[in-house]
């Protein structure tokens, strides 16, 4: 009975952050998941929404839904989990059972649609404060007291903090002190409402004074190493730019490529903007770790220089099976000399002396 109440709250908190969000007639636990048309509908709902503000990186041809919730029948069900795969797979979801190979089998339990429309929702909500961010006036006045300096980044970080937790700007003047009250209290008063772990830190072990030292020369350590590695990738970038102005073509592109690449160059240092604070802030999720060559990376790696394709280019050589042995060269005998010093050298024993 217990299980069944802590469900059945679970169940209603989610309802409610739908209706936060503005979405209606959520499925409790005793809808038949993904056979039901009103549960596949409102997947579909949630997924056009992270479609409209940007949060799929998978591209879709113009008029293709992200997700389709279908007709009644058993192909618009496997048509919806076919596209369900690929939607959490575009999203990232840390869900294994969900990114698995069986998720109809998986979406047949409860507990699985639940955490499914959970992470959905957070999503959403993730999409509109990321679309409200990018709206924002990138000079706002300094608000949060005097010294604070015009679209600085601390302002900007803190304007949102307040907006997403609906509390009103402070007025000029504010103590700091009271501003941190003003916003543990809220938080405070929100966590109840969010799922359980929802905000796991990645970093969850208590620090003491000497961890907190160990930790801070260790991030330390490893700024002067990332700074170390910029550097050298600054200097090998540097170099390969100015090999583009050895050609003779350079002489009448030169102007136009300093105006391209200078702009480029300044916005690189070798500073790194990686605090601690940062460590403290990661939840559990960014421990999940996508390879370097996978396609989802690849997106954001790749560029229109990797479609150039190579002229012929002329053989250097240089291959061993190629070369020929070398052979010794010899020398005749002197004409001034003869005997045995202007000869070849004798490598026998000396007789030893009686």
């Amino acid at each position: 009975m217990e299980g069944a109440e802590a469900g059945e709250q679970e169940w209603a908190a989610v309802a409610q952050d739908l209706l936060a969000l503005g979405y209606e007639g959520c499925p409790g636990a005793a809808s038949p998941g993904t056979s039901c048309p009103d549960f596949r509908a409102l997947c579909a709902r949630l997924a056009a929404e992270l479609a409209t503000l940007g949060a799929l990186e998978r591209e879709r041809e113009e008029g293709t839904e992200a997700l389709s919730a279908g007709d009644v029948g058993p192909g618009a069900e496997e048509e919806f989990l076919r596209q369900l795969a690929g939607l959490l797979w575009d999203l990232q979801c840390p869900d294994r059972e969900l990114c698995g190979g069986d998720c109809a089998a998986s979406l047949r339990e409860p507990d699985a649609r639940l955490r499914l429309l959970r992470f959905l929702c957070s999503e959403v909500q993730a999409a509109r404060l990321l679309r409200l961010r990018s709206r924002l006036d990138p000079n706002p006045e300094p608000s949060c007291g005097e010294g604070a300096e015009a679209g600085s980044g601390m302002v900007q970080e803190l304007i949102l903090t307040l907006q997403a937790l609906g509390l009103p700007r402070p007025t000029r003047g504010t103590p700091a002190c009271q501003l941190l009250r003003d916003l543990h209290a809220k938080i405070s008063e929100l966590l109840p409402s969010l799922p359980p772990e929802s905000l796991q830190p990645l970093l969850n072990h208590p620090l003491d004074a000497p961890r907190w030292e160990a930790l801070a020369s260790l991030s330390q350590s490893l700024r002067d190493q990332y700074g170390c590695r910029r550097c050298l990738l600054l200097k090998r970038l540097d170099l390969t730019t100015s090999a583009f102005h050895w050609s003779d073509r350079a002489e009448a592109q030169g102007e136009a490529m300093k105006a391209v690449l200078i702009p480029i160059r300044e916005a690189l240092t070798s500073e790194s903007d990686i605090s601690i604070a940062h460590v403290l802030a990661a939840r559990a999720d960014l421990s999940r770790l996508v390879p370097a060559t996978s396609k989802t990376a690849r997106r954001g790696t790749c560029c229109a220089i990797n479609k150039v394709l190579m002229g012929s280019v002329p053989d250097r050589g240089g291959r061993p099976n190629e070369l020929e042995a070398p052979m010794p060269s010899w020398q005749s005998r002197r004409e001034d000399g003869g005997g045995r010093k202007a000869g070849r050298q004798c490598w026998g024993r000396k007789k030893k002396k009686k």
